[in-house]
């Protein structure tokens, strides 16, 4: 990125705004174009003069605007950094699905925002290390949804029926599975029962394997 990075700073919060620029305006290489409470029409995101980073404290300021941002991604919309954000991992997942790149806390330092806006300016996602575990463990579990799906189309199992095959593969008992899923043994036992008769295998050791197995054709 050549030049300054420009940013507009969105808030109703003019102690937190007027903070955000006045550490900006000290820093040589950002250019503060607007410090301001949001409102429609934040015209001067819509100006050929857009900024390369807009950064608020308001998640649903962002998605009053976030379709018409999304439309025109490709002409060079603004990146956006939330600022003083709750540790709150669904907030972050909604903040993520609608194309927020910068996700910084409450108890984080000037530094750590100047950071985030020079890491989001330059093309990177920010967040805390936690959190980004978090976003790891939602997409595996959208890909385990997925292959559940697969699943239980093939082998006609139900949905607590496809909750016990993780749990049966990791070699846990009917006793340590009702305890997990706070069921009694003698209805884990017969869940498994069925499993086995869907499946066709011979023994509980060979579930995990046969439904991780891609169905022919697929």
């Amino acid at each position: 990125m050549e030049g300054k990075i420009s940013v507009a700073v969105i808030s109703s919060n003019r102690l937190l705004r007027e903070s955000i620029a006045h550490v900006l305006t000290n820093k040589r290489d950002f250019e503060v174009l607007t410090s301001q409470p949001p409102g429609p029409p934040l015209a001067s995101l819509d100006s050929p003069s857009a900024p390369d980073v807009w950064v608020s404290d308001s998640l649903e300021c962002f998605l009053d605007n976030c379709t018409r941002w999304r439309d025109r991604r490709h002409n060079g919309v603004p990146g956006c950094v939330l600022v003083a954000m709750q540790d709150d991992p669904k907030q972050f997942l909604t903040a993520v699905s609608h194309g927020v790149l910068g996700y910084v806390l409450q108890e984080a330092s000037a530094l750590d925002i100047v950071a985030a806006i020079r890491g989001v300016a330059q093309g990177e996602a920010i967040c805390p290390a936690h959190l980004a575990r978090v976003l790891f463990d939602y997409v595996a579990l959208r890909r385990s949804d997925v292959h559940g799906g697969r699943v239980a189309k093939q082998f006609r199992l139900t949905r607590r029926e496809r909750q016990l095959v993780p749990l049966v593969g990791r070699g846990l008992t009917n006793k340590e599975i009702a305890v997990e899923l706070n069921l009694s043994e003698q209805t884990i036992k017969s869940h498994i029962h069925r499993i086995l008769r869907k499946t066709g295998v011979e023994d509980r050791f060979s579930i995990s394997a046969a439904c991780e197995a891609e169905p022919i054709g697929t």
